[in-house]
């Protein structure tokens, strides 16, 4: 797009008071913020990131700190972490299992599934930068904020007669972190600044009086050598006053202000290969940030970020807690109404998915891009048995497709490790992965066969590849990840077995993720649990529906399909439950975190309100009796389920359960007061999985139609937004409600194809025209949804049906890039 001199010109100028207007009181509501500082509560500062660098910025007055991460930094180096002793012992484990014999089956695969070597490496900080201002222990009005909209952390507060201003943003253009301080006073600038490192060994140097840098390798982990060289500098450039240097300390006095530039570089180049140089890396990055101004590098910065973030608008209304700060806000928000923390809550995930995954990058783990720990929880790592995945289920439909990227070349990447892993381990061809793995993209199974022998890994991550070509349509990029999702097709078409007693196909040995059924004795260990079975099936779909759309391959999807019709179907307990297990053995007072079960409810869409009434029923008792309190990533997935099951009222009471301060849900997880999700500890996923949830409630594209508002809760009953995007290219350029029904609705398409909608009131186009009412099956080939064998229903189950709230269907035939507006009657 272009513009004119003078227009483009103005858009500068705009910028550049956006930078310098950061701290002002604007109307804005998307921001986080706090009369306090964060004191030594690492989970009290504010995040900001650039997909390579990460900081979390306390906001102390006389000492603060910027604890930093590098998206590479990370313990060890390349290795395989494969157990070459299953595939002899894999005959002798499924009869184990099969003869009804877990714990023996568990005892066996502690020793020949779990890996004897590594079981995962840990994502690594740099460390802290400290910036020490003497005589500032004594302040007043105080307030640090994140604004969200430009991805600004400010700090401000008063000494006396000074009002000193702290910003720091992680430029995405620059791949920089840079802080800069302000006084409304020339000469008030004074602070020494060093850096604290977290890694053993790690060097602090000075050079040139204005240059602090830090340096090490990271450490060794369960006989892994740490290879990761890292180089950290922080170059200061002050406006008046004078700079000094001690061996490890660079000290301003008397300036007018003062921009701190940090950049970090390693030497990983890939999985595979560390030959990298650190220093050259992290020279050159300064070098090309270090003679832009704080207000031009601010400028190309929000220009970047915005870029990605103004894709999508929500407005979900405001009370008067809106004014507060957001601690209170957090802990008012179980009992009072306050609509705009959950806009916040919404694109403050989609924040960190932008702060923390940037293509070209890592991917966001565990804990995004931001850790303090050398040791972290779970690594810090890929645990890919839900948490990863649910890291990016906001990516394409909240308008962020490009930051899939990261995850989709991670998956790649475990397709060329796990390859390995598939032959060695099972003698099967095509490529998996169990449920953990690291930078070093690792394959094996880890932390003891409970958790570790699920197989899924791959089967799961690859499901990511399709859900990209779903909403793009981009059959370049289809054909291009084609290999891989044959390939994790071909893992299960070599490694299924025909169960001895229901003689379905079945993966063996198998778990349903951390879970054990009280009949095994506490072994997690099974055949054919229902979320594989879900999986497996999606795998086919997903390879035989990939193999039609770029005319390859017919005798293997004609086999696909013929294995695909011989797995087991989805069982009904007793209970009125989805069972997890083939065999009726849940407890209905079991409240375990995962529900893995319910992966085909949501993020697959085999269970469907319309299409398969006994399972949604069957999931939605399934729901109720595992309760609703859990860890915050549960939460976040269970905000996800309820709008599937299409019940906004209960989707938005998870959403207050979750958005309350950790350690209120008795037994369960919440949030802490910089808005980080707690499992406890803290685990970003689930941010990205309320975030996610948040979308599905006002729009769904995966059951044969767009579904506009299936869940809007009853403390919504106002509201707009814009940007969302659903399969098959098409996009919500504005959808408003008013007291809880849908007004009018403007949709772009983006490829072309057959729209068709689900409303909640019949419709008409802007002009009068009428709708055709649209019948059978949805000929858009993104929308035609693959149909699972009828479920076994226990005779001891009560089946009572859910009603539905009265829908119509509606369909337009659609033009590449043309807008269609449809209003209520």
């Amino acid at each position: 797009m272009r513009y004119a001199p003078i227009f483009k010109s103005f858009l500068i100028c705009i910028l550049i008071v956006q930078c310098r207007s950061a701290i002002a009181q604007s109307e804005s509501r998307l921001r986080l913020w706090y009369d306090h500082p964060s004191g030594d509560v690492w989970e009290n500062a504010l995040p900001v990131g650039n997909g390579r660098l990460g900081a979390m910025v306390y906001g102390n007055v006389s000492t603060d700190i910027i604890q930093l991460n590098e998206h590479t930094v990370w313990s060890g180096g390349p290795n395989r972490n494969d157990n070459p002793l299953c595939l002899d012992s894999l005959a002798e484990m499924r009869r184990l299992i099969f003869e009804g014999k877990q714990k023996e089956a568990e005892k066996l695969a502690n020793k020949v599934i779990v890996s004897k070597k590594s079981q995962g490496q840990m994502f690594e900080p740099v460390g802290n930068l400290q910036l020490h201002f003497e005589g500032h222990d004594q302040f007043s009005n105080y307030r640090r904020e994140l604004d969200i909209e430009k991805a600004i952390a400010t700090t401000t507060y008063k000494v006396g007669d000074v009002v000193y201003t702290r910003q720091v943003i992680a430029s995405l253009p620059d791949r920089v972190i840079v802080v800069h301080l302000t006084a409304n006073k020339t000469r008030s600038i004074s602070f020494t600044a060093n850096y604290a490192p977290a890694i053993p060994n790690a060097v602090v140097a000075t050079s040139d009086q204005t240059r602090l840098s830090i340096s090490g390798t990271t450490i060794d982990h369960e006989g892994v050598k740490g290879m990761v060289k890292y180089k950290g500098i922080a170059q200061i450039k002050t406006k008046g006053g004078t700079v000094a240097s001690t061996d490890t300390s660079v000290i301003v006095k008397n300036a007018d202000e003062a921009t701190i530039y940090i950049s970090i570089a390693s030497n990983f180049n890939s999985y595979n290969d560390v030959s990298g140089n650190e220093n050259e890396r992290a020279i050159g990055y300064l070098n090309k940030a270090i003679n832009k101004s704080f207000t031009q590098i601010c400028k190309e910065h929000i220009a970047a970020y915005q870029s990605y973030f103004n894709r999508v608008k929500l407005d979900l209304g405001n009370t008067a807690d809106a004014k507060l700060p957001t601690d209170q806000r957090l802990k008012l928000f179980a009992n009072n109404n306050d609509p705009g923390l959950v806009t916040l809550y919404y694109q403050y995930g989609r924040y960190l998915l932008i702060s923390s995954s940037q293509p070209g990058g890592q991917p966001a783990n565990l804990q995004g891009i931001w850790n303090n720990k050398l040791f972290p929880p779970w690594d810090s790592k890929y645990t890919i048995n839900i948490n990863a995945e649910m890291n990016y289920w906001p990516a394409e439909k909240t308008n962020l497709a490009e930051l899939h990227e990261p995850f989709i070349k991670m998956v790649k990447e475990m397709a060329e490790t796990g390859t390995q892993t598939a032959r060695d381990m099972y003698g099967a061809r095509g490529w998996m992965a169990h449920h953990n793995t690291d930078i070093w993209r690792s394959t094996g199974a880890v932390d003891g066969a409970f958790w570790g022998i699920w197989n899924n890994g791959g089967g799961w991550t690859s499901q990511h590849l399709w859900e990209h070509y779903e909403y793009s349509g981009d059959q370049k990029f289809l054909s291009e990840v084609y290999p891989i999702l044959k390939d994790a097709a071909m893992f299960y078409a070599d490694f299924l077995v025909e169960h001895p007693k229901y003689h379905w196909l079945v993966v063996c040995p198998d778990m349903s993720p951390e879970n054990a059924p009280a009949a095994h004795e506490g072994s997690s260990l099974d055949a054919g649990v229902t979320m594989t079975n879900q999986i497996v099936f999606d795998v086919f779909s997903n390879a035989i529906n990939a193999a039609k759309i770029l005319g390859k391959d017919v005798a293997f999807a004609d086999t696909l399909r013929g294995l695909r019709d011989r797995l087991a179907p989805m069982h009904v307990g007793k209970y009125g439950q989805l069972q997890e297990w083939l065999d009726d053995i849940d407890n209905p007072k079991d409240n375990h975190r995962h529900i893995s079960h319910l992966y085909g409810l949501f993020p697959s869409n085999q269970i469907s309100a319309f299409r398969t009434p006994e399972l949604y029923n069957a999931a939605r008792n399934t729901l109720i009796q595992r309760g609703d309190v859990s860890t915050g990533w549960s939460m976040g997935w269970k905000v996800n389920w309820w709008a599937r099951m299409l019940d906004g009222n209960h989707a938005y009471q998870i959403i207050k359960k979750q958005l309350t301060p950790v350690g209120t849900n008795e037994g369960g997880g919440g949030t802490y007061n910089n808005l980080f999700d707690a499992c406890p500890p803290f685990q970003i996923d689930g941010n990205f999985g309320c975030t996610s949830g948040i979308a599905e409630m006002l729009m769904q594209s995966a059951d044969g139609a767009i579904y506009l508002l299936p869940a809007l809760p009853d403390a919504w009953p106002n509201g707009s937004v814009s940007g969302l995007r659903a399969r098959g290219g098409f996009e919500i350029v504005r959808m408003e409600w008013k007291e809880g029904k849908l007004v009018k609705v403007s949709i772009k398409s983006t490829i072309g194809g057959n729209l068709r909608v689900r409303v909640p009131v019949t419709m008409q186009l802007n002009n009068g025209q009428s709708l055709r009412a649209a019948v059978g099956d949805n000929v858009n080939s993104f929308y035609q949804t693959e149909k699972n064998q009828a479920p076994v229903i226990s005779t001891e189950a009560t089946i009572k049906l859910l009603p539905l709230k009265e829908t119509f269907l509606f369909e337009i035939q659609t033009q590449p890039g043309k807008i269609y507006e449809l209003v209520a009657k």
